[in-house]
């Protein structure tokens, strides 16, 4: 069976089910957006993410400078998810043989920048070769309490930490090719381009039943919270926040801001259900028994098509 026939979900179930996982200090392995590990009563996250040229990224739409910090950003998107602060990183390298060491550099710049912000170190890696770039990232960090996509609860309040939609609509605007932008392209492009972790909602996370970093889409990354908590996730659209720029957008090019709202991918906002209303980020919905993702419209519910993003 070729691979894309299972898609990027099925193949990494087939995979995972060949690997047992037996050590006790384990607390947490696949299925979420980082391991955990108990080390001396430490809760240590380990997460991973790569980019791939002509997979994540065309070279020739983003500068070297936003790819570094992009590697950065999704990566630590991934600790805040499960209630953790980055500690340490490992970066491995493949380039072309033919590739200019200005461009590297100006990646590792941006690299550096995103370091600085979010506060944490690269401490090793590795470098090969590749006929396209490939840039990939090993993430560590440290939380007081693991919080999971599994831990949704009926009854919970859902919540969004930002808007999304942009990213998507960002990307579609590069891939336009117009010689010219408008300034309020550009400021949708950057969404895309240079996204930022949200460390500022770690104390809100740690408070949190689950949480769930959006890279796929709003829909598909709240289907894993859904199937793995084994509830009805529902979304009141009244309560979906639009973006002023994304609904500029929408109206400038004839789209539907809800279709990029909840399916629009690498927006890196943090998705998280409470049992308690929150002072920060929108609520967007509530958890009910039951399963599936639907979508209140006033007085009518329907149900969601569970898609997102796949790289196979």
């Amino acid at each position: 069976m070729e691979i894309k026939k299972l898609g990027e979900f099925g193949l990494i179930e087939r995979l995972t089910s060949l690997l047992k996982i037996e050590d006790k200090d384990v607390v947490v392995g696949f299925g979420d957006d980082c391991a955990c590990v108990n080390i001396e009563g430490k809760l240590i996250l380990f997460s991973s993410d790569i980019q791939i040229e002509e997979v994540h990224f065309i070279k020739e739409k983003i500068s070297p400078e936003d790819l570094g910090w992009k590697l950065i950003s999704v990566n630590v998107s991934d600790i805040v998810a499960c209630g953790g602060k980055a500690r340490w990183g490992l970066i491995s390298i493949a380039v072309p043989e033919n590739i200019e060491l200005e461009y590297i550099q100006r990646v590792y710049t941006g690299i550096k920048d995103a370091l600085d912000f979010y506060k944490f170190s690269i401490i090793g890696g590795n470098t090969s070769r590749s006929d396209k770039i490939v840039l990939d990232f090993f993430i560590t960090g440290e939380t007081k309490r693991f919080i999971s996509r599994s831990g949704a609860k009926e009854g919970d309040y859902i919540y969004v930490s930002g808007h999304t939609g942009l990213s998507r609509a960002g990307l579609e605007l590069l891939l336009m090719d117009k010689e010219r932008y408008e300034e309020w392209e550009k400021k949708i492009i950057f969404f895309h381009t240079r996204p930022v972790a949200r460390i500022d909602f770690v104390d809100t996370v740690q408070n949190a039943n689950s949480c769930i970093d959006i890279s796929d889409g709003l829909v598909g990354d709240l289907g894993h919270v859904e199937k793995q908590s084994k509830v009805k996730i529902v979304l009141e659209k009244e309560k979906l926040p639009v973006h002023p720029l994304l609904e500029k957008f929408c109206k400038t090019y004839n789209k539907n801001p809800y279709e990029y709202i909840l399916y629009g991918g690498e927006d890196y906002q943090l998705a998280f259900t409470t049992p308690e209303k929150q002072d920060k980020g929108f609520l967007i919905g509530y958890v009910e028994r039951g399963k599936g993702i639907f979508l209140k419209d006033k007085n009518k519910i329907s149900k969601l098509q569970e898609r997102g993003f796949e790289h196979i």
